[in-house]
């Protein structure tokens, strides 16, 4: 089917496109902590608690999502995962626990693991060496924070566990540049340390997510998948551009110049929902945002995401995310 370059201007002229990739990347306003820097003697064991826990422990509010990572800078470790799943990271190598589940990180047997709390609170580190020896393990765990997640496509879309290494990055990433960057201001603590390795941490997110988006198989399928498509990568850029547009699956599908039944099956097959589906879920995360985070009446926010009805908005929110917009507003304002 031929779409006339006519039809086209007329259905986006007025719509500038976006990039997702970073426009999802900008709503979480994604920052980092170092929960641990130390050094480690075989035989040793940490536990962690999922990420529910870890936000109470670090008093968050429940706007923030935690995802704990481990940086291997000298050694290695193992990481025990649910249903007894272990990984072992290597110097160098880079795990991040998207998924948030508890898990478990040493080296070695026979010891009985010793919870993160103790020593975040104080407590000593009894695996730390004596002396100076290339033998033990340095390692840096810390967390990613992940703000107004709910909704988000780009964290639904990545796996519960990621491992990655610094160390074999091609010219077209900066992890390895970033990971020694971070290691160093860590070593050095400068006046401003703290304040340029939680920057790092925000680009070393970043580039991980971005390695693991280019490292996708042709034939996988997912929101990720579609940022690689140009039919659907045009349309999302489209919708993340001015999401309270009255989009319908017609003046999509014309702004790719596809078929509305073509367009249609395209995006659901790469995406896994409708278009429509997917316009709805992405304007509740920006209605939740804005209702976060500013103090707009909420017909206002309803009709910044393209709903002329209250009570129709008011339904769909809390279809999506359990709260009508007002009690998700004294929830999570802050």
């Amino acid at each position: 089917m031929s779409i006339s370059t006519d039809l086209l201007s007329e259905t986006t002229e007025r719509i500038p496109e976006c990039d997702v990739f970073s426009d999802v990347l900008k709503t979480m306003h994604i920052s980092g902590n170092t929960l641990l820097n130390e050094n480690y003697v075989s035989p040793w064991a940490i536990a962690l608690p999922d990420t529910n826990r870890i936000g109470a422990i670090l008093n968050l509010t429940p706007n923030t999502r935690v995802v704990v990572f481990h940086l291997v800078k000298r050694g290695c470790i193992e990481i025990i995962l649910p249903q007894e799943q272990t990984v072992i990271v290597e110097a160098g190598g880079l795990a991040i626990c998207f998924g948030g589940g508890e898990h478990q990180v040493g080296q070695g047997s026979g010891v009985r693991p010793l919870e993160v709390e103790k020593l975040l609170f104080g407590g000593n580190n009894p695996f730390q060496p004596q002396e100076q020896t290339l033998r033990s393990t340095a390692l840096v765990c810390g967390v990613f924070l992940m703000h107004h997640f709910k909704l988000n496509p780009l964290l639904e879309a990545l796996p519960p566990f990621l491992h990655v290494s610094t160390q074999h990055f091609n010219g077209l990433h900066n992890l390895s540049v970033i990971a020694e960057l971070m290691a160093q201001e860590m070593d050095r603590k400068l006046a401003g340390s703290d304040y340029v390795v939680d920057r790092l941490l925000e680009l070393t997110c970043a580039e991980a997510i971005r390695f693991y988006l280019e490292s996708l198989p042709p034939q996988s399928t997912g929101w990720l998948t579609g940022l690689r498509d140009p039919v659907i990568s045009r349309a999302l850029a489209m919708i993340h551009a001015q999401p309270g547009h009255n989009w319908t699956v017609s003046n999509l599908a014309k702004s790719v110049m596809m078929s509305p039944s073509r367009f249609a099956a395209r995006f659901g097959s790469v995406i896994g929902e409708s278009p429509m589906a997917y316009i709805t879920t992405w304007r509740m995360n920006v209605a939740a945002r804005l209702l976060a985070s500013t103090q707009q009446e909420i017909n206002a926010v309803a009709a910044q995401v393209g709903y002329a009805s209250l009570p129709a908005f008011n339904r769909a929110f809390k279809r999506h995310l359990g709260f009508p917009p007002a009690a998700w507003r004294s929830r999570h304002y802050s």
